[in-house]
């Protein structure tokens, strides 16, 4: 067997979402034209939403990992990935594709995303680590790759119909926040970045942030950054119905268009020298430490992840390597080295 035989692919697969008899001579068909040996197919589990069976693979020598179903599916994967050297490759499905997004990726066509994963080169970028305390005392870590949060954030990610999502993708959202607002309470924080004197707070949520990106355009952390080495952190603290509206019209206004031009920049400064607001509280760190005084929600990447009555963020710098495009003017792939 040659080098580029020794080289096998895996894809671990959420059989809920993804057609595997659509996707398996897509994959097949890349892998042999690229000099790849046989391809492994895994499926994930309500037990095992892919973390385990990853580092099975990356154990029996895999040289790149596909990750084909929702954010929850990339994540997982991802968790067991990073810092092994072997790479992630993305094949998108669902409605929400945030790392994708992030990166720029092809959404809707498998087989590019698919030759681009055999093809192109290999973007290190960083991971967030949580490090959720329980009400108990137990303490669990999980790994993110795009948003994690704790307060009203999780709570609309935790009551978001699943049957409505599937039939109108990220809008979904849009709904449960209808529901949650009127009824949220604010909860006081105590908060501590790294490195720095604790503060406390009464908010409506803290979201922590590896992208800033978020279906539909929505910038929400504009100065994130997938490989600064950096968390982005956003202290949500609206007063009512109207304070409400002022993130909104942040986050879809300000930050996506104000800010990409220096007369924007320019508007936004004169409007923070008038009249100074705490509806959002924009901080950088490599890493947050969260105290609650009773147990709230937490989320990452979308999913629900209980209820945290202590809350650590930090991230781990170029631990994943994720495939990409090659890029344009490159004269030949870069090829995934042989373990």
């Amino acid at each position: 067997m040659g080098a580029a035989e020794s080289r096998w692919a895996a894809v671990v697969y959420n059989p809920v979402k993804i057609d595997v008899d659509a996707l398996r001579p897509i994959v097949e068909l890349a892998a042999v034209a690229e000099g790849w040996g046989d391809t492994r197919w895994v499926e994930t589990s309500i037990e095992d939403p892919g973390a385990g069976v990853t580092a099975a693979l990356v154990a029996d020598g895999a040289s790149m990992v596909f990750a084909a179903g929702g954010d929850g599916t990339v994540r997982s994967v991802a968790e067991a990935l990073a810092g092994t050297g072997v790479p992630l490759a993305i094949l998108p499905s669902g409605t929400g594709n945030l790392l994708a997004r992030n990166l720029d990726l092809a959404l809707s066509d498998v087989s590019h995303s698919v030759t681009h994963a055999f093809t192109g080169t290999t973007r290190n970028i960083d991971i967030g680590e949580v490090r959720i305390e329980r009400k108990d005392g137990s303490v669990d870590t999980h790994g993110f790759l795009v948003m994690a949060g704790v307060g009203i954030d999780a709570r609309i990610m935790a009551s978001t119909n699943p049957a409505l999502k599937k039939a109108v993708g990220w809008l979904a959202y849009v709904d449960a926040g209808l529901r949650a607002i009127p009824t949220s309470q604010p909860f006081r924080v105590r908060y501590r970045l790294e490195g720095r004197h604790e503060h406390s707070a009464h908010v409506s949520t803290v979201i922590v942030g590896n992208c800033g990106l978020l279906p539909g355009g929505i910038e929400l952390l504009p100065d994130a950054s997938v490989d600064d080495g950096l968390l982005d952190i956003a202290v949500l603290q609206p007063k009512g119905l109207w304070g409400w509206v002022q993130v909104w019209r942040k986050v879809t206004w300000q930050n996506r268009a104000l800010k990409r031009s220096s007369i924007g920049r320019q508007i936004i400064k004169a409007r923070a020298r008038g009249v100074q607001s705490k509806t959002i509280t924009y901080l950088r760190s490599s890493g947050v430490l969260l105290s609650l005084d009773e147990p709230n929600e937490v989320e990452l990447d979308g999913d629900d992840f209980g209820m945290g009555r202590s809350v650590r963020f930090t991230t781990r710098p170029g631990a994943l390597g994720v495939r990409v495009p090659a890029p344009v003017t490159a004269r030949a792939p870069h090829r995934i080295a042989t373990r």
